[in-house]
């Protein structure tokens, strides 16, 4: 019975979103070929000072890139500090530095991570000003980055990839802002509560007494899953049955994740020219997300482990109004994606249970990967793909009529190698430093031994994917983790967008090469199965030694 519950939330998922993937798709790349500028658009454009005509190197996109998430750390971080002097604050005081650089650093980065509970820690104007902004900004910077990415195979000898203010402006008023209106308005209708009551007392049904927070939920929850940034109004997030009061809101949830995510292939097809390598990528990342949700869907089931076992099934952190199959499906899709917003606690998985989420990020999230992030980490596998191709056969190699060259093989490399080095890097200190190890093996970790291993491992993993879920059993609103895991997230963010800026420069500037008979090609399921061995060898294989230390010796 829960096998057929697992596949009908799936299949139903599968048809809405093949329902969805042409138009929306189609949408998409309209919204970034299109030649007009709309007449409000047209005002922000004079207000900022941008000439929507003028072309940028990618050098120039990067300076966009970092300047306006540098001013979105430093407002959102001065706006948590001076908090208790803000309408709305609900009477709570402002946030600590370590915590306010943490918070202010996640969202701008669109990790969303969240070392604090969000009810008892921020008031509402802090959250509408300045949380729900950075989950659409944020997320609008990671659809232009990898539009960008694009450009670059899509162009000829040009040198330039766009203009990062014009996609920025319109990925946010011609997709966000509306698409986020529409979802807000079905999950008001789902009962999300979306108010400024502030705190309520209640006499519960077995007599005692309970505060109650409001707050503007349903707006924040739209745009966070829509945007795949995560994070959540309340700290149970998605659990909490004021952001996900049944089941069927939780497969909307669901689906929001994914709509953007598995529809910028189709974009990425019809700029190019050629929608059969569009969906090459889409059935690369069908592959690798069917995968990684029936291996989850299975550990959960199976409940491995003497407690489970004994209580007939693996329900502990999970909501009944959302069974097994509903909490796997949504924590697979919140992994697979950059949104780590949660309907049940991944510390109460079972080892192997858990190990999955884990595996999703450190795969690099391209199953679909978040909104935009996804595409251009897939096409930079793509790249690595043909390269590898490309030696076997003895050839140059070639993707999208660009030649794969050393400059190019580089970049990809050290894309790959960004978000590996942070998250072992980190937690080697955590458990190598003197100082740090004691800190977190007192304060931090509740549960020593593998476990715990597991937890330190999962936070620098979400952080330095910029995914945002937690193991909740770490307490992480420490000093060291504030601060390292802060530091994961920047560099986790911005280093690989600086290499995938320079691979796309490096791509406008080159002409096209006609297709030979030694040229791969690069829409069919050879090239489709290539690319899902590179992304599982390249990348999860790297993390096979830690995992060895953390879920593997617990759960074997």
């Amino acid at each position: 019975m829960d096998w057929l519950l697992a596949g009908a939330a799936l299949a139903t998922v599968a048809l809405v979103l093949a329902v969805l993937h042409r138009p929306l798709g189609d949408y998409l790349a309209w919204v970034f070929t299109s030649p007009g500028h709309g007449r409000a658009e047209r005002g922000v454009y004079r207000v900022i000072g941008v000439d929507p005509r003028t072309e940028q190197t990618w050098q120039a996109y990067l300076r966009g890139v970092l300047a306006f998430s540098l001013v979105g750390v430093l407002l959102l971080y001065l706006l948590q500090r001076g908090q208790q002097w803000l309408p709305y604050s609900l009477g709570l005081p402002a946030p600590s530095e370590p915590l306010s650089f943490n918070t202010a650093v996640s969202f701008v980065t669109n990790t969303n991570w969240q070392s604090y509970s969000p009810e008892l820690t921020l008031g509402y104007t802090v959250q509408l000003a300045g949380l729900a902004v950075q989950n659409f900004v944020s997320a609008a910077v990671g659809i232009a980055v990898a539009v960008a990415l694009v450009r670059g195979f899509a162009t000829r000898r040009t040198g330039t990839i766009g203009n990062f203010w014009v996609d920025l402006v319109r990925v946010l008023g011609r997709v966000l802002l509306p698409f986020s209106v529409a979802a807000a308005l079905v999950l008001l209708a789902g009962g999300v509560i979306q108010n400024f009551a502030g705190f309520q007392d209640v006499t519960t049904l077995a007599g005692g007494a309970q505060s109650l927070p409001g707050g503007p939920v349903a707006s924040q929850e739209a745009v966070k899953l829509l945007g795949t940034n995560g994070g959540g109004f309340f700290n149970a997030n998605s659990a909490h049955p004021f952001e996900n009061p049944s089941g069927w809101t939780s497969l909307f949830e669901v689906l929001l994740m994914l709509v953007i995510p598995f529809s910028l292939p189709r974009a990425f097809g019809r700029i190019v020219g050629d929608a059969r390598q569009g969906y090459a990528i889409l059935a690369a990342m069908g592959v690798l997300f069917l995968a990684s949700t029936a291996a989850l869907t299975a550990f959960e089931l199976a409940g491995a482990g003497t407690a489970p076992q004994l209580a007939g099934g693996a329900l502990e952190g999970k909501e009944t109004r959302f069974g097994i199959a509903g909490t796997t499906l949504f924590g697979s899709v919140s992994t697979l994606t950059s949104t780590g917003a949660v309907n049940a606690m991944h510390d109460s998985f079972t080892a192997l249970g858990g190990m999955m989420p884990m595996l999703n990020m450190m795969l690099g999230e391209l199953a679909p990967g978040g909104v935009g992030s996804g595409l251009y980490g897939m096409l930079v596998i793509a790249v690595i793909a043909v390269f590898i191709a490309g030696l076997l056969v003895g050839r140059t190699p070639e993707y999208l009529g660009k030649k794969i060259g050393p400059r190019e093989i580089k970049l990809a490399s050290l894309y790959i190698l960004v978000t590996p080095f942070l998250v072992l890097a980190g937690t080697a200190l955590s458990f190598a430093l003197p100082g740090v190890r004691e800190d977190v093996a007192s304060t931090s970790v509740w549960n020593p031994g593998a476990h715990g291993m597991s937890e330190v491992l999962y936070a620098f993993t979400s952080a330095a994917n910029n995914n945002g879920s937690a193991f909740a059993g770490l307490t992480a609103n420490t000093p060291w983790l504030n601060t390292a895991l802060g530091v994961a997230m920047l560099l986790g963010r911005f280093v690989p967008i600086v290499f995938v800026l320079a691979l796309a420069g490096s791509l406008a500037a080159q002409d096209t090469v006609p297709a030979t008979s030694g040229t791969l090609p690069t829409h069919r399921p050879l090239f489709v199965g290539l690319l899902v061995g590179v992304v599982v060898i390249v990348t999860a294989l790297t993390y096979f030694p830690v995992l060895a230390l953390g879920p593997l010796a617990e759960g074997l």
